[in-house]
C-alpha cells in the first residue's frame, strides 16, 4: 500500500573553498611551507608575493631622514601645480574644432577678449537693498520685510492687510496694528520699480503717474482717467471719455499714450529676458 509522508530535514553542505580552508587548518605549521611550495609548482597562476617584494630597489641612503623625502615630494607637487594654468585649461576646453583650426595661424600678440557676464540682482533682492538704506526702527523694518515677502512675482500685494498682521504675530512674534502695516506699505510703494506694492491695477498705475510732474495737463488728466474712468478706459469706450471729460481727439490720444507707457507688472521689469553677449568671430579677413 502506497503512503505519502511529508518530512522536513535540515542539511548543511560545504563549498569546495570551505573544504579546502578546513584542510589547510589541519595542516601543521611545519608542513605548511612545503604545502604552499607544492601548490605554487602545480598551479602557475599563483604568485609568491615574498619573491615579488625582493625585486624592489634598495635605498641608496638608508640613514636619510624620511621627513626630508616628504618635504621634497610636497615641493615637487606644488611646483607641478604652479605650472598648471587654469585659464589656459578653460580656454582650450571652450574652443571648438573649427575655431582651434584657424587659431593656429592667428596672431599670437593679439589679446583674447573675454565674454562679459551680466550680473543682476533679483526683484526681491533689489527691494531688500532699498529697505536696508532706510533708517527704520526694528519693528517697522520687520514689517517691511514681511510685506516684501508677501509680494507676488508681478510686484502686487494680493494678500489682505489683516493676514499680514496675523503672520507677523504668529511667525515673528511682532504685534502690529493694521494701520502700522498700511503705513509701511506706503513706504514700500515708494521703492523702485514704480508701482511695486500696489494691491490692484488701478493703484499700480496711479503710483506711477503720481511720481511724474503733476503740473503737466496730460498727467493730470491721465490721473483723472485712471482714478475715475478706468473701467471705460480698459473697455476702450473712448466716446464716453470724451463726453465725460470734454476732451478732443488729440487730447485723448495723448492721455491714452501716457497711460500705455506705464508698466502694469512692475515685478517683471527687473527680469533679464535676453543675455547681452559679445560676439567673438572665429577668424579675421584682412587685405594684404
Amino acid at each position: 500500500m502506497l503512503r505519502q509522508n511529508l518530512q522536513q530535514k535540515l542539511l548543511q553542505k560545504l563549498s569546495p573553498q570551505q573544504i579546502q580552508f578546513i584542510k589547510l587548518l589541519q595542516v601543521p605549521t611545519v608542513s605548511l611551507d612545503a604545502r604552499i611550495k607544492e601548490e605554487l609548482e602545480d598551479n602557475p597562476a599563483l604568485e609568491d608575493l615574498s619573491l615579488a617584494n625582493m625585486s624592489e630597489p634598495v635605498e641608496e641612503y638608508p640613514d636619510r631622514d624620511p621627513d626630508e623625502d616628504t618635504f621634497n615630494k610636497e615641493e615637487s607637487s606644488s611646483e607641478e601645480f604652479d605650472e598648471f594654468n587654469i585659464d589656459e585649461y578653460l580656454q582650450e576646453d571652450n574652443l571648438n574644432d573649427y575655431g582651434s583650426k584657424y587659431d593656429q595661424n592667428g596672431d599670437d600678440d593679439e589679446e583674447r577678449k573675454e565674454m562679459p557676464i551680466a550680473i543682476q540682482s533679483s526683484f526681491f533682492e533689489n527691494l531688500q537693498n532699498q529697505l536696508d538704506l532706510l533708517p527704520l526702527a526694528d519693528k517697522d523694518f520687520r514689517i517691511c520685510q514681511q510685506i516684501i515677502g508677501s509680494l507676488d512675482d508681478d510686484g502686487y500685494l494680493r494678500r489682505p492687510i489683516m493676514s499680514i498682521t496675523d503672520d507677523l504675530a504668529f511667525s515673528q512674534n511682532v504685534m502690529a496694528e493694521d494701520e502700522e502695516v498700511e503705513d509701511m506699505l506706503k513706504v514700500i510703494q515708494t521703492f523702485d520699480p514704480a508701482g511695486v506694492g500696489a494691491r490692484d491695477l488701478q493703484e499700480c498705475l496711479l503710483i506711477q503717474l503720481r511720481r511724474k510732474d503733476g503740473q503737466i495737463p496730460v498727467i493730470k488728466k491721465a490721473i483723472l482717467v485712471v482714478e475715475h474712468y478706468l473701467d471705460e478706459f480698459t473697455r476702450k469706450h473712448y466716446d464716453k471719455l470724451e463726453k465725460s471729460l470734454n476732451l478732443h481727439d488729440d487730447e485723448l490720444k495723448d492721455i491714452v499714450n501716457e497711460i500705455l507707457k506705464l508698466n502694469p507688472k512692475p515685478g517683471d521689469s527687473n527680469e533679464v529676458n535676453t543675455k547681452q553677449m559679445q560676439v567673438i568671430p572665429d577668424f579675421h579677413i584682412r587685405n594684404s
